[in-house]
């Protein structure tokens, strides 16, 4: 899973950043684990162990480093790209999966018994799901410690830990130091315990290069209103968004600053226990674990796409925080323009899409009579936003998102014809939305790519352009060549490209869909 021992020295030598998260090194001399590029005093060769994962350093016996911080590093991309077991459980885990279901509910989410599956991750990755889920526990206690003034208590048990004296041993054990050394003074602007969820603040580790203008700029053109909020303010954009977590509600503001190359997450979560799948959720969306040099390596080398890498690299496959979501808003999608598929998902986030808890008390606060319900006159007479929640009248704030993206139950329910879209479509997203709540179709983290392509195009209404396109951003596949787009045909015939599979761009094709899609805008704002 990793490079020999002598590239990988050869990246510790040379303080490489580009492979930080992918390997981390082991220094016996000195019993902690690193980043490649630490800036301490390089080691021995004879003195390195190399690792695929921080847990499997950790069961190793080895301590983080103080000074470079090896648990602060972007995800590995080795399990991007890939679709087997290996990576699937890698993706599960990361999502939280068994801190809530433990190592039998991954098991059976990727169809392995245990015992197969922990001498898998062993093989490809030096340890076990328990210890590398271990390991994110601890991560997310850091974070905690550091961006909240909560109890240990309270942070023990919302990192994951099942007892106070797991958490003492297990950051010490990590860490080398115990938890309450960890926390930085002074407190001021930390999140503290309250009635009301604390803001909690973190910075995201980004692969470079990282373009992020063009990231940002597409999220923001298909933002829906009342769970999606675009924001610019000079070189400063923010992209807000609420989530459903396992535990509950989430609210997340994205902030780059494109002058200092910062980003930055701000988080209000309902249950602190969703931090780390929040964490994982952002991450996905903004294709922040990708491999931003090999994929441009490989794209630039075509002398059609040279000039538009050179010009731009990083560029990143935009995700979701949700892949049932995805497919809904795709389907919605289907023949028709952006801004109308933008205005269709609002009115069904209005209609079917639960208000956030929040949002729900303000708005009671904001009615004489809490109890009173609109008349039919104000109903049909009030403005379509989400300024109102239409099933009881309550003003909404409409300066942040107010709604959850309806489940897929709630639209399995629906009447097709009350949807605002053609009655076949109507049924077909209510057939595909169906299939989602039943579990006929998985589009989580680790789904099975493959199968899940195929279940979709079983649906009635899904053709091969909505499965391509849910397999790109739903599933997050980087080898979608979407052939069956308009725009991605023009752009192909205009270079006299055979509309074909392109197996040169592999396993990238999803990102030269992007650059083709974004050739094509840019060109045409011009």
């Amino acid at each position: 899973m990793i490079p020999d021992d002598e590239i990988c020295y050869r990246a510790v030598a040379g303080r490489d950043p580009r492979f930080d998260g992918w390997i981390y090194v082991g220094v016996t001399s000195t019993g902690i684990y690193c980043r490649p590029s630490c800036p301490a005093k390089t080691p021995q060769p004879a003195n390195c162990r190399f690792f695929a994962a921080a847990g499997a350093a950790q069961q190793a016996g080895f301590r983080a480093c103080r000074r470079c911080r090896p648990d602060v590093v972007p995800g590995s991309p080795l399990w991007n790209p890939r679709a087997d077991v290996a990576a699937r459980a890698m993706r599960l885990i990361a999502d939280g999966m068994v801190d809530r279901d433990g190592v039998s509910g991954l098991a059976a989410a990727v169809g392995y018994s245990e015992r197969q599956l922990n001498r898998l991750l062993i093989a490809e990755v030096g340890a076990g799901p328990l210890a590398i889920a271990r390991a994110q526990r601890a991560q997310t206690a850091r974070m905690l410690i550091e961006n909240t003034d909560l109890r240990m208590a309270d942070v023990a048990f919302a990192a994951g830990f099942a007892s106070i004296r797991q958490f003492n041993d297990t950051v010490l054990q990590v860490y080398g130091r115990a938890p309450s050394t960890l926390r930085r003074t002074p407190s001021a602007g930390r999140a503290t315990a309250s009635a009301r969820p604390p803001m909690i603040t973190l910075r995201l580790p980004v692969r470079q290069p990282f373009a992020a203008g063009p990231l940002f700029d597409f999220l923001a053109l298909r933002a829906i209103r009342g769970i999606e909020l675009a924001q610019e303010d000079g070189r400063v954009r923010r992209f807000s968004r609420s989530c459903e977590l396992p535990h509950g509600a989430g609210l997340v503001s994205l902030i780059m600053d494109e002058r200092t190359g910062t980003l930055t997450a701000a988080l209000r979560l309902d249950d602190l226990r969703d931090l780390a799948a929040a964490v994982s959720k952002i991450r996905r969306l903004l294709d922040l674990d990708a491999d931003p040099v090999a994929i441009d390596s490989t794209l630039g080398g075509d002398p059609q796409l040279a000039a538009a890498v050179a010009a731009l690299p990083g560029v990143r496959v935009p995700g979701v925080t949700s892949g049932d979501e995805l497919a809904v808003r795709a389907l919605i999608g289907q023949q028709i323009s952006v801004a109308g598929a933008a205005t269709t998902a609002a009115s069904i986030v209005r209609q079917y899409g639960a208000v956030l808890p929040e949002q729900e008390t303000a708005g009671d606060a904001s009615r004489e009579d809490p109890d009173r319900r609109p008349t039919r006159s104000e109903f049909d007479h009030r403005p379509a936003s989400s300024d109102h929640d239409h099933r009881t009248g309550r003003r909404l704030d409409a300066t942040q998102p107010t709604h959850l993206f309806p489940t897929a139950a709630a639209l399995a329910a629906a009447d097709p014809a009350t949807l605002p879209m053609p009655r076949s479509r109507g049924r077909a997203l209510v057939g595909m939305a169906a299939a989602l709540a039943e579990g006929r179709i998985d589009l989580s983290a680790g789904a099975d790519r493959a199968e899940a392509r195929t279940r979709l195009l079983e649906l009635p209404g899904i053709g091969p352009w909505t499965a391509g396109y849910i397999a790109m951003r739903g599933l997050g596949d980087p080898d979608v060549l979407l052939t069956e787009d308009l725009v991605i045909r023009r752009e192909l015939e205009r270079r006299d490209l055979d509309p074909g599979g392109h197996p040169e761009w592999a396993p990238w094709r999803s990102y030269a869909t992007m650059r083709l899609w974004q050739t094509s805008h840019q060109e045409a704002a011009a």
